[in-house]
């Protein structure tokens, strides 16, 4: 029980982070510090957490797969490829691909409040993630997300119902997934 006597302590810097808009030629910074492949596809927007006039962590949100079998059983979709559902698809839901935090902040209780103000000041009622780490870490639960379901690789080591594991990926990304079976999550920011 001495986890439930742990006061929650609020950090006495707090009132010196702020956000801004941030753009794609703000990653590279922050990419030595991220375990995936460092190249980004489809960036919708980018969001940047300063600390002063430091930059200490980035969001990146990018467009959704166009097929994922824990979304459709999520949202109850059973056409999930048609041009409809695309449609609708990139007009709601987003995916938040990359979250950095600068390693000296890392630990305090600043990530999870990062994400929740990003992902409430983006215009799509719904945001997706995947965590490698999900299993162990429940950052984006602290975050608001709702943990929906692990996705499982099959027997041949291919992610059951991904497009990438049907299309060409890297070898280096192919080579950090071999064993990853990530968590899928949904942010609600229907307000």
């Amino acid at each position: 029980m001495r986890a439930a006597r742990i006061k929650k302590k609020t950090l006495s810097f707090a009132h010196e982070f702020w956000l801004s808009e941030g753009a794609r030629g703000d990653w590279p910074y922050f990419a030595r510090w991220h375990y995936r492949c460092h190249a980004l596809a489809f960036v919708r927007r980018v969001v940047l957490l300063w600390r002063g006039s430091e930059p200490v962590g980035i969001c990146v949100f990018s467009a959704p797969a166009a097929s994922l079998k824990l979304r459709s059983q999520f949202f109850g979709l059973n056409n999930a490829r048609s041009g409809e559902a695309l449609c609708a698809l990139n007009q709601q839901l987003w995916l938040l691909s990359r979250v950095v935090l600068h390693p000296t902040y890392r630990g305090a209780g600043v990530a999870a409040a990062f994400v929740r103000k990003a992902c409430e000041t983006c215009p799509v009622s719904w945001i997706e993630a995947l965590s490698a780490m999900g299993r162990i870490n429940p950052f984006f639960e602290r975050a608001g997300f709702v943990r929906v379901g692990v996705i499982r690789k099959d027997g041949r080591g291919n992610t059951s119902g991904s497009i990438a594991a049907r299309r060409g990926v890297s070898r280096a990304t192919e080579m950090k997934s071999r064993f990853s079976e990530p968590v899928y999550y949904v942010f609600d920011n229907r307000k």
